[in-house]
């Protein structure tokens, strides 16, 4: 067999696992859940005391997000049953009807949620509501919604002004335990818990338990005419943020948020998009993990396609690949699983940008081995054969004085995670200009 035959074939083996895979999670991904609704953005919503409010315009944009990860530890007798979780999540644009998603997908039994709401926050750091923006949530225009296990299920929209780069609050009690809890650990976000129904307590005082993670939540979709779509920042614990600064939102998604406002605000000629943060640490392009994740080919339709208005995807991963293969991962597999990832967000109009694999030279993991696997992998990116446009992460972060290791000032200290400064250099380096250029690669 010649090295092209064998290539091909290792690519239509890809292609067919992806396939088969695919089409397991397109169930769940599809699959909303009781409540679920199409919204029309010019239907005539009501309020809260049930009168007509005036029709909104604009456009449904993902304002936040998060990826599932898995059954929260400890949780599969109990889950959160009879305990009211306060989420706290923060918006990357602002809006005038909100809706949620919330999921159910490692739970063993029904989540039944009997009540839940959503407000704006009073501060950054606090369980509080601001006064007049808590809004009870419904599901199919109930209040109580039953979430089979591996599923979700989304809110109706409710009429509230969601200011962009602020912070939400979304609570939910639900008296049962649904076995495992479908969570976000690494959330580098304090959300809240209280003992007992208390989701309409503005005043936030019953939340007495705080939280490192995101339970049940996994989106914040708002009508906005601030964006004009949504991007999803797909990747590992890079994207994810594990190392940057808890309650100051310096992940590079967030910083990329900021610079998309600030050239709105300036009339630069540059998109106008809501940024989803898909990130998981220590996900895989191929390879599932019980405790990180679906992999990235399986997870693309849930987590990047059912997200409402995408138009770019920026996707960061391959690292894990390397990492956490017990034997020597082969850098042709990880490129074909990546090239998937592209005709899959192709086939749905849907730009992709790709980044470089950065350095970890230092790194308990490094060897001489693993880093020729990153070169090869990011010369096949360089190439220009894999996305649509290239972010050289990769160049951004490396010391001049040695390429295999992150700049010490881009360091977080464990020579693989970027720091606060680092997250930001990230952000800096994506072309905003590209983010809209809709030429697809052929």
């Amino acid at each position: 067999m010649t090295k092209h035959h064998g290539y091909a074939l290792l690519c239509a083996m890809v292609a067919l696992v992806v396939a088969l895979s695919g089409a397991l999670y397109a169930g769940v991904a599809a699959d909303h859940g009781p409540g679920h609704r199409e919204e029309n953005a010019l239907a005539l919503p009501q309020d809260p005391a049930g009168s007509a409010v005036p029709a909104s315009t604009g456009v449904w944009v993902g304002t936040w997000g998060t990826s599932p990860a898995g059954g929260e530890p400890g949780t599969a007798a109990t889950g959160m049953a009879g305990r009211t979780v306060r989420n706290v999540v923060h918006t990357s644009v602002g809006g005038t009807r909100a809706r949620v998603t919330l999921s159910n997908l490692y739970g063993t039994r029904p989540l039944t949620v009997t009540h839940a709401t959503l407000a704006v926050a009073a501060d950054e750091h606090g369980a509080a509501a601001t006064p007049g923006t808590l809004r009870r949530l419904t599901f199919g225009g109930a209040a109580t919604v039953t979430v089979p296990p591996g599923g979700q299920t989304v809110s109706d929209a409710v009429p509230v002004a969601v200011p962009h780069d602020s912070d939400v609050l979304v609570s939910t009690y639900s008296p049962t335990s649904s076995g495992p809890v479908t969570y976000h650990p690494h959330a580098r976000q304090t959300s809240y818990v209280a003992d007992g129904e208390h989701t309409e307590d503005e005043t936030g005082t019953a939340y007495t338990g705080t939280s490192a993670y995101w339970r049940y939540l996994t989106a914040l979709d708002v009508l906005s005419t601030e964006a004009e779509g949504t991007l999803v920042a797909l990747g590992d614990s890079i994207t994810d943020g594990i190392t940057s600064t808890a309650d100051a939102d310096r992940r590079w998604p967030d910083v990329l948020a900021d610079r998309l406002r600030a050239a709105a605000r300036s009339g630069a000629d540059t998109p106008r998009y809501g940024v989803v943060n898909a990130g998981i640490s220590g996900n895989q392009v191929l390879a599932d993990d019980p405790r990180r994740g679906a992999a990235g080919v399986h997870r693309f339709d849930r987590d990047v396609l059912a997200r409402p208005g995408v138009k770019a995807v920026v996707i960061d991963l391959g690292i894990n690949d390397i990492l956490r293969n017990p034997r020597l991962a082969d850098p042709d597999a990880v490129v074909a699983g990546l090239r998937t990832l592209v005709a899959r967000a192709h086939a749905h109009g849907i730009k992709v940008i790709g980044s470089t694999l950065t350095p970890f030279r230092g790194h308990r993991g490094y060897g001489a081995d693993r880093e020729d696997v990153r070169r090869r992998i990011n010369e096949a990116i360089r190439a220009g054969g894999v996305y649509d446009t290239v972010v050289d992460f990769d160049q951004a972060l490396r010391d001049p004085y040695d390429p295999r290791s992150l700049g010490p000032e881009y360091d977080s200290g464990d020579h693989l995670h970027p720091s606060d400064l680092g997250y930001r250099r990230m952000a800096e380096t994506l072309d905003l200009a590209d983010l809209r250029d809709s030429a697809l690669r052929a």
